[in-house]
């Protein structure tokens, strides 16, 4: 495994063991050692792991700073694990190392999710292995498994279930979903220019398009509006967004994509933004967005977030 790789697996795991986590916290992490605590009820337990220069063909060296021979006796067998053998649970009951839910699989993978929402991951991983088997595979396999993970994360979700927002995947491509947010603040002005959408074209919802890149989740998607056309609202010329976390600067591979929605339809609202009736449909553009953004970047590289350029009303 290259370097810049074993990085990126270290940040995704600090991402998600943070040092809030309850159970497991990631202290520090570098190419040859991970530091680690384990929180039980009784205590904290300080575990090490070093990293040796022929990874991953030779497993990691675990050690833990205690005198318990049961807990010694586990990490020791952590090394055997490259050559098939598993942990058995009883070995783990000792620290309460069992996972939270129960490793079913599939069923507890696909609980809460509905039958159509399902079918679609079905078939998401169906054109996955038809790629596979003809060499077309497309992103990567970090970005393909957040990917798939947000999805469903979201098909769980209540907010989701409740219909403030909606998912399509754009030709069934992982890495290009259409949004639909389909409530706002019911007091905001934005509220009531949908209900006017509704009635003049039949449409009550604002279209954004997230674009993925191969390196998410350490690069943020590229958010834009795609209809219908805003003032205000930091919504930019192309329809780019001026927010903070969807730059390279302001965000983190832990923000989860229905966070990201939801923080998006609030700046919406924060920031005053109005449907342009009339407008001219067609000044909003990927590549217009696109030049938008960087401009928007640049910006706020120079003079740091403290003001929103005007355009953004």
């Amino acid at each position: 495994m290259s370097g810049s790789a074993l990085k990126q697996e270290l940040k995704l795991l600090e991402s998600i063991f943070h040092q809030k986590h309850e159970r497991f916290r990631i202290v520090s992490g570098s190419l040859d050692e991970i530091s680690c605590q384990f929180v039980t009820q009784e205590q904290i337990l300080v575990i090490h792991c070093n990293i040796t220069e022929s990874y991953p063909s030779v497993p990691p060296i675990w050690f833990v700073e205690s005198d318990d021979p049961n807990l010694a006796a586990v990490l020791e067998r952590l090394a055997d694990i490259k050559k098939g053998s598993t942990l058995d649970n009883e070995d783990l009951d000792h620290y309460e190392m069992k996972e939270e839910e129960p490793a079913e699989g599939k069923k507890s993978e696909d609980e809460g999710i509905g039958k159509e929402n399902l079918a679609i991951l079905e078939k998401i991983k169906k054109n996955q292995r038809q790629d596979y088997l003809n060499g077309a595979v497309s992103g990567s396999v970090q970005a393909t498994d957040r990917l798939m993970k947000e999805l469903r994360d979201i098909y769980r979700s209540e907010s989701f279930k409740a219909g403030n927002y909606a998912v399509e995947l754009v030709n069934d491509s992982l890495y290009d979903w259409n949004v639909k947010i389909l409530k706002v603040d019911q007091d905001s002005a934005l509220h009531n220019d949908l209900q006017i959408l509704k009635e003049k074209e039949g449409v009550d919802f604002i279209l954004l398009n997230f674009s993925f890149k191969d390196n998410f989740p350490f690069d943020p998607p590229f958010v834009r509006v795609v209809s219908p056309v805003l003032s205000g609202g930091y919504v930019l010329g192309g329809g780019a967004i001026c927010m903070e976390l969807l730059t390279k600067q302001g965000w983190s591979s832990a923000y989860s994509i229905e966070s990201v929605i939801m923080q998006i339809s609030a700046t919406l609202v924060k920031g005053k933004a109005r449907i342009q009736f009339g407008a001219n449909k067609s000044q909003y553009s990927l590549t217009r967005a696109q030049q938008s953004y960087k401009s928007l970047v640049q910006i706020h590289e120079k003079n740091g977030w403290y003001t929103p350029p005007k355009e953004d009303g």
